[in-house]
């Protein structure tokens, strides 16, 4: 099941932050706050992200480009380029980035991201949507509710 995160908003309550990167990239305890979103989901055995990019987007961009890197050791030789990974204990994520327009409101990221959601059932959720919300729990009612309105249809 995918993972569907807005972060593509201006951040203007945040702007002597979000001056210089987007909202979800303010970071909290040395991490943005995209990537702890992206760890509560990952910790509930979720790994495949579609993030809506527009205000700043190239930020996010370039952080979850240089992700793996970030965190963990590696060799460079600096003569040849090369990098070598040496930690393989990495996160095993699928992170789609999605320009969605940096003026589009949410309804419109949100549509501009069905192609990229598949069929059936995702998750969505805000770019600073951090919470210690059980989401099994929260999905399991979702899908009740779901089944008993179909009941009545």
């Amino acid at each position: 099941m995918k993972v569907g995160i807005l972060a593509g908003g201006l951040g203007t309550r945040l702007a002597e932050e979000t001056e210089v990167k987007p909202k979800p990239m303010v970071e909290i305890g040395g991490q943005p706050i995209l990537c702890h979103v992206m760890m509560l989901y990952s910790h509930c055995g979720f790994s495949d992200f579609v993030v809506a990019l527009g205000y700043k987007g190239e930020y996010i961009k370039r952080w979850m480009r240089e992700f793996s890197t970030l965190h963990g050791n590696m060799t460079v030789r600096t003569g040849s380029g090369e990098v070598v990974q040496h930690d393989k204990h990495h996160l095993d994520w699928t992170v789609d980035l999605v320009d969605t327009g940096q003026d589009t409101a949410t309804g419109g990221r949100i549509k501009r991201l069905k192609p990229w959601m598949g069929e059936g059932t995702f998750m969505l959720t805000w770019g600073d949507g951090v919470s210690d919300v059980d989401i099994h729990r929260l999905l399991a009612f979702h899908q009740m509710a779901f089944q008993h309105d179909a009941a009545y249809r």
